[in-house]
């Protein structure tokens, strides 16, 4: 069974007078880690390379960032591969020391770098979310506020029109029960939006 992190950790590793900074953390998807790695980029300038491997929402990714082909990304995959891992991104800035380390030592590095940081990690199971969205009469807000809560959905974003949209996320086997608790706690006055439509 696939497990994820609950928090990111990190490594530093010193090699050959190269700096090589390790983090892995759960992300939901692509475009999260995509701002994960722009965000590096931003606070780490003078770095040489930014390199990432992703595992999220059943998808894989890898980017070298200008290292030699498969000596970076590849290898950082293949260790969130070994380790059952799903929902995480796993980044490397590098600091080029001036010593060039060869394919077989930036691969190396690289692994070393995302398997330290993983040593001795607390994994969670993964448990896959659900996105929903539904629109209720102003006098139900707290009800439904409540139900979410209670079922422990995290609110993505609240819209307030005619009526109050809250669109929320709930663990996938949750999602059921929770629908027809929100439409007997609102008497059916609920009404369900597709997520995409959801304001």
């Amino acid at each position: 069974m696939a497990q994820t992190l609950a928090a990111a950790v990190h490594s530093e590793l010193v090699i050959k007078k190269s700096r090589f900074i390790g983090c892995v953390q759960p992300v939901a998807d692509r475009e999260a880690a995509l701002l994960v790695v722009s965000d590096l980029r931003a606070v780490h300038p003078g770095a040489t390379h930014v390199c990432w491997a992703l595992m999220a929402g059943g998808q894989s990714a890898a980017n070298d960032d200008g290292e030699p082909g498969g000596t970076a990304g590849r290898p950082m995959l293949e260790v969130l591969r070994h380790q059952d891992l799903e929902g995480v991104l796993a980044t490397v800035v590098r600091y080029f020391g001036g010593v060039k380390l060869g394919a077989g030592g930036l691969l190396r590095a690289y692994t070393d770098a995302i398997a330290q940081a993983l040593v001795g990690v607390d994994k969670l199971p993964l448990q896959r979310r659900c996105t929903l969205c539904c629109a209720v009469p102003y006098a139900m807000e707290g009800s439904l506020r409540r139900e979410l809560a209670a079922a422990g959905a995290a609110l993505d974003n609240v819209a307030h029109g005619a009526l109050v949209s809250l669109r929320f996320s709930v663990v996938d086997a949750e999602a059921a029960a929770l629908v027809l608790r929100i439409d007997d706690a609102t008497q059916g006055r609920a009404a369900w939006i597709d997520p995409p439509e959801c304001s």
